[in-house]
C-alpha cells in the first residue's frame, strides 16, 4: 500500500515540506489509542534470536534507524514501533542552526537516491535532551557534531558540551565529522586532528562512573590509505566501533534531472561502496572492532550483503522513505531466514 497509494501522493511534493507534515501526522495517530500497539504488531518482528550484543549494548533486533531522519530527537518513542531495534538521533549541535538556505533535500526518484544539503540544521542538544527524558524504552544512539560557526581548532570543544548534555540520555554515541554540508567538517577525518578528537572524547569518556560506547561515522569517499588510518586511529583510541558510512559527493551514474545538486547523495547509488567500505574494515582490521553498515539498504538482501560483509548491526535512512516501514520487518524476517 505504500509503494502503491502513500508514497506517490508524499512525493508530489517539496521533500522537507512532505518529512514534517509526515512526523506530525505519525505523532497525531500515535495519540490514537492501540494505534502504537496495531502498527507493533504489524512491522515488529520478535524474536529471541535477532538478540545482538554489540560494544555491551543488547539490541532487540539488528535493524536501526540512522542518523538524519529524528534529528532533534522528537519522535523516537513513535518510530520505534515500526519494528526498528535501535533509533540515532541527531545530528545534535551545541547551539541550535538554522542549517543551510532552502531548498536544501532532493529527491532524486530514477536513481532511487536522495541529495541533501541540510546542514546540522537542529534546534540544540538541550532541546533534545528535554524530549530524551520522556525516553520510555527505546535504545539510543546520540550523533553529534560541531556547530558551523566553531572554527576546526575549536571543534573538540563543541563534541565535548553535546558528549556531557547527552551522556544520561544515550546508550552510545557517534562522533560525525563526515558530513559533506558543514564547510570544512570533512577536514576533520585527517588522522592527527581525528585522534586528537575521540582521544579527548575518550578521556571524557572514561571520567564518567561507566563509560559508553563512542563510534566513528566515517564517508564513503575515503581512499583505501584512509580507511587504513581509520583502523589505527580505532585500534589506539580503543573507541567501540565505526559507521560505515555516510553520504557521498559521488555523482557517479547518476540519471535524474537535479543530480547535480551539491550536498550528500544516499541512497540506492551507495549501495556497493559502502559495502565495500565494511568489507575493507572488516577484513583488514581482523574484525577488531564492530561496524554498523548504512548507505543504501533497499531491500532484505541490501541488509543481508552488509552483515555478510562484517557489519554487526545495519540502519536505515533513505531506503526506509522510499521502501516504507514494511522493509524493516522484511529485513529482520530474512536475517532469521538465513540463520
Amino acid at each position: 500500500m505504500y509503494k502503491l497509494l502513500i508514497r506517490p501522493l508524499l512525493f508530489c511534493f517539496d521533500p522537507e515540506k512532505v518529512h514534517y507534515f509526515t512526523f506530525s501526522l505519525i505523532r497525531f495517530l500515535s495519540k490514537i489509542p492501540l494505534f502504537s500497539t496495531i502498527c507493533r504488531s504489524i512491522y515488529e518482528v520478535k524474536d529471541k534470536r535477532l538478540e545482538k550484543e554489540v560494544f555491551g549494548l543488547k539490541f532487540k533486533n539488528p535493524v536501526g534507524l540512522a542518523a538524519g531522519f529524528d534529528k532533534d530527537a522528537k519522535l523516537y518513542n513513535e518510530l520505534s514501533n515500526f519494528g526498528f531495534g535501535f533509533i540515532e538521533i541527531g545530528t545534535l549541535t551545541p547551539k541550535p542552526q538554522d542549517g543551510n538556505p532552502k531548498k536544501r533535500l532532493f529527491r532524486l526518484k530514477k536513481d532511487s537516491a536522495i541529495i541533501n544539503r541540510m546542514g546540522f540544521n537542529n534546534g540544540g542538544v538541550e532541546e533534545a535532551v528535554e524530549r530524551l527524558k520522556k525516553n520510555k524504552s527505546v535504545l539510543i544512539g546520540g550523533n553529534i557534531g560541531k556547530n558551523k560557526i566553531t572554527p576546526n581548532e575549536n571543534a573538540v570543544d563543541d563534541y565535548i558540551i553535546c558528549f556531557n548534555a547527552l551522556y544520561d540520555y544515550v546508550d552510545y554515541f557517534v562522533v560525525n565529522v563526515s558530513s559533506p554540508n558543514t564547510p570544512n567538517l570533512r577536514e576533520l577525518q585527517e588522522k592527527e586532528p581525528l585522534t586528537k578528537l575521540l582521544q579527548v572524547l575518550q578521556n571524557e569518556n572514561f571520567k564518567k562512573q561507566k563509560a559508553k560506547p563512542i563510534l566513528l561515522k566515517i564517508a564513503p569517499d575515503l581512499t583505501d590509505e584512509q580507511l587504513l588510518d581509520i583502523i589505527d586511529i580505532v585500534n589506539e583510541t580503543k573507541i567501540a566501533g565505526v559507521i560505515a558510512t555516510n553520504t557521498t559527493i559521488s555523482r557517479e551514474n547518476l540519471i535524474s534531472e537535479n543530480k547535480k545538486e551539491t550536498g550528500g547523495l544516499s541512497g540506492k547509488p551507495l549501495t556497493s561502496r559502502s559495502t565495500e567500505v565494511i568489507h575493507f574494515l572488516s577484513e583488514k582490521s581482523n574484525k577488531s572492532f564492530p561496524i554498523i553498515g548504512v548507505g543504501g539498504i533497499h531491500s532484505a538482501q541490501d541488509a543481508i550483503d552488509k552483515l555478510n560483509a562484517g557489519a554487526s548491526l545495519i540502519q536505515l535512512y533513505t531506503g526506509f522513505i522510499y521502501e516504507g516501514p514494511k522493509l524493516v520487518k522484511e529485513i529482520n524476517k530474512e536475517i532469521l531466514k538465513n540463520l
